[in-house]
């Protein structure tokens, strides 16, 4: 993509010190205005708090693999199901790609030295320490019951702390909103000469429709949640059928963010997996426009379909078929992603690493996410299906499925930028493959269970479900151990990972952040960079021995 070669040479100027060498200790992290800092702040705090979404759900699993209560209360159980989903959703999945990767990569992309707003983007990671604060608070003093989405009229009644877990969501909210500003701001104007839309890396058309989504619909869960604090503090009845307000508004409200959050936490997932197939696999794109278009069109459409969260609610009849129906019409652009990424696996010259296999687990489970949020989209099925283990199991295919997997094969694709070293790649193949198998051992079940009537949410259930609940079981402690034998390579090729050289391109990517130094330094670029050509056109480059690196 850049017109300087990218390929090592034993000519290569010498390591330059990178963005690691500026300021040292804690306040020199805290204050620093540096993208690709933050972006590592981001990645370290949202991991800590997936390994705590990751033990609550652990925990979880324990107590269902019998019928009887045998670990917790149902009331515990009722906690750590929200502990987890509510860590899961706002302290990790909706942050993880694009204040995490997004910050640290999204410049380097489009050749420049930083974001458009340096400090807001402190500000917003700030931010997003404070809100997590709250949550901290929540779940270590105040404890949480009332599941992720805070329904009313129970979240209005309940005797935990509703008040400071949605505080620290609202806070949340506002860490999100600065963010996706800031990274519109710097794709409209401060890409690098010739860098035009249509030469734009997919991963950007990824984060700048998530940013869309960000900026358009998180003011409206923000309102939601303050219009229950008040109802709460203030005994105004707002959403509490027993002070004359409408549970159902709540719902309308929430589902209004929520089902465009979705897209928020799957979007720049896509925006990985179009790196990953292109780039391992060694050929164009296939179908950019495509691709680039629909990830727009989704950040649209993903704003008409809440109703269908909400077909047994008692909204009309028509509302439900307009739903649905909106609901089929989203999976048309969804569905041209998939496509595309299939015709560029064909006849492509596949290197089977361990950012590649993240890519094909991803191509397999979120084309299941994708394919059984159908039944849940048609009025009759979702009538019997709701409330069951099937909705879990979706959910979990679409967003552990899909973005975590996504965002795991996108840390290894970039591991050697960020870090500067490699990591073990027999190691990495083992990982996924204890992921990719423990995953759908956990889930897959769910989808036969809520068939079959399991509800979700309950500690305990009839007998006839154990077997299933067992096998899940099984399959989470598998993920456990896969993700946490994941943590342990990665975190010991930081010491004992071979360097890669300066210039190095082991991958053989043609986008601007890998014609810079490895890890970058702290300006990313010497001088403006000039682009004059797309960035999936590939030179074909020896890359032997880059691939089985330790």
């Amino acid at each position: 993509m850049a017109t300087a070669d990218k390929t090592k040479s034993p000519a290569e100027p010498a390591r330059e010190p990178s963005f690691y060498s500026g300021s040292p200790g804690f306040m020199g992290w805290f204050m620093t205005l540096d993208h690709k800092r933050l972006g590592m702040m981001y990645l370290a705090l949202t991991l800590l708090f997936f390994f705590v979404g990751g033990v609550a759900a652990l925990t979880l699993r324990t107590e269902l693999l019998t019928p009887e209560q045998d670990i917790v209360s149902a009331t515990t159980f009722n906690k750590l199901f929200t502990i987890h989903g509510a860590v899961m959703v706002f302290l990790v999945i909706i942050p993880s790609v694009p204040a995490a990767l997004g910050n640290f990569l999204l410049p380097l992309m489009l050749g420049v030295k930083d974001v458009a707003f340096p400090r807001l983007n402190r500000l917003s990671f700030w931010v997003y320490c404070l809100g997590a604060c709250f949550f901290l608070y929540t779940l270590v003093a105040g404890q949480l019951d009332t599941g992720w989405t805070f329904y009313t009229p129970y979240s209005t009644t309940s005797g935990t702390a509703v008040v400071s877990a949605t505080f620290g969501a609202f806070i949340l909210g506002f860490s999100s909103i600065l963010t996706g500003l800031n990274f519109i701001v710097t794709v409209h104007k401060m890409r690098a000469p010739g860098l035009t839309w249509n030469r734009l890396p997919l991963f950007v058309w990824a984060i700048y429709s998530t940013a869309v989504i960000q900026v358009l619909a998180t003011p409206v869960l923000a309102i939601t949640l303050l219009l229950l604090i008040i109802e709460r503090t203030l005994n105004i009845g707002i959403f509490d059928p027993a002070m004359g307000g409408d549970p159902v508004l709540y719902q309308h409200f929430f589902w209004f963010y929520s089902h465009p959050a979705v897209y928020i936490m799957i979007l720049p997932g896509f925006g990985i997996i179009s790196e990953i197939i292109a780039v391992h696999s060694r050929k164009h794109i296939f179908g950019y426009k495509a691709i680039a278009l629909s990830s727009v069109a989704i950040a649209i459409i993903s704003f008409l379909v809440w109703g269908h969260h909400m077909f047994v609610s008692g909204q009309s009849e028509l509302a439900g078929v307009v739903f649905s129906f909106l609901t089929f019409a989203v999976a048309v652009p969804t569905a041209i992603k998939v496509f595309s990424w299939v015709a560029t696996l064909y006849k492509g010259s596949i290197s089977f690493n361990t950012a590649m296999l993240y890519g094909l687990a991803f191509l397999f489970t979120f084309t299941i996410g994708g394919l059984t949020g159908i039944f849940l989209g048609s009025l009759s099925v979702d009538v019997h299906l709701h409330d069951t283990y099937f909705v879990v199991a979706h959910f979990h295919y679409v967003m552990m499925g899909g973005t975590i997997i996504a965002f795991i094969g996108g840390l290894h694709h970039w591991w050697p930028k960020m870090t500067g070293r490699m990591y073990n790649e027999r190691s990495g193949r083992w990982g996924c493959l204890l992921v990719f198998i423990g995953f759908n051992m956990t889930f897959f079940n769910q989808f036969i269970v809520g068939q079959q009537g399991m509800p979700r949410r309950y500690a305990t259930y009839v007998p006839q479900f154990q077997q299933q609940h067992v096998l899940s079981t099984i399959g989470s402690y598998i993920l456990g151990i896969g993700l946490l034998w994941t943590a342990i390579y990665l975190l010991r090729s930081l010491k004992t990972g071979t360097k890669v050289g300066a210039f190095a391109n082991p991958w053989g990517g043609a986008s601007l952040e890998w014609s810079t130094q490895n890890p970058p330094i702290e300006h990313n670029f010497h001088g403006q960079p000039r682009v004059d050509t797309d960035p999936y056109n590939f030179p074909q480059i020896d890359r032997s021995g880059g691939m089985d690196a330790h």
